[in-house]
């Protein structure tokens, strides 16, 4: 696959991404905010066995006013959209595009969590899984979650994952 293309309110990011996200976190550590990431990707059919998919960066702003009060101060979205095609197309399927669109969050995480480091910020995969075994993603939740945290990521699933579950649909 070839690189994704990142953006940013409907522009194309120019910069690599970690110097974009670079940029980012210091306009907001000068606000003395307070950024969160959170890394999520979600799909959808766009034709006869190809998907379209959406991943998103979720940076969250939080301020610290003092006396254990925290206000959060928005958040900001960076995503990229690419098509994937798959050769199954029975229930099975269900479960290859789940764990695909976990190792879409995990290779970006990947990706950025040198320079999250760097700053001390905190990174979270969001997976677009159903706990409740009646939901065909389901099946993949296992896998999944193995994966993330094997990579040695932390992770929310629905309906606690918010870049994935609502962003990266929204990208959509």
């Amino acid at each position: 696959m070839k690189t994704m293309k990142w953006k940013r309110n409907n522009k194309v990011i120019e910069t690599s991404l970690n110097d974009y996200l670079e940029k980012l976190i210091n306009e907001e550590a000068a606000k003395g905010y307070k950024v969160k990431v959170a890394v999520g990707t979600d799909s959808q059919i766009s034709g006869r066995g190809v998907y379209k998919f959406a991943t998103v960066i979720l940076l969250l702003t939080s301020e610290d006013l003092g006396d254990g009060v925290i206000v959060g101060r928005g958040g900001m979205v960076i995503s990229a959209t690419y098509n994937h095609s798959f050769k199954k197309r029975d229930k099975e399927l269900v479960n290859e595009r789940m764990v695909f669109e976990v190792g879409k969050s995990v290779e970006t995480a990947y990706g950025i969590a040198p320079l999250l480091d760097l700053y001390g910020i905190e990174l979270e995969i969001h997976a677009d899984i159903n706990p409740d075994p009646i939901h065909e993603s389901n099946k993949a939740l296992q896998a999944s979650v193995g994966y993330i945290l094997g990579m040695g990521y932390s992770f929310k699933i629905k309906p606690s994952s918010p870049a994935a579950s609502y962003v990266a649909d929204w990208t959509l």
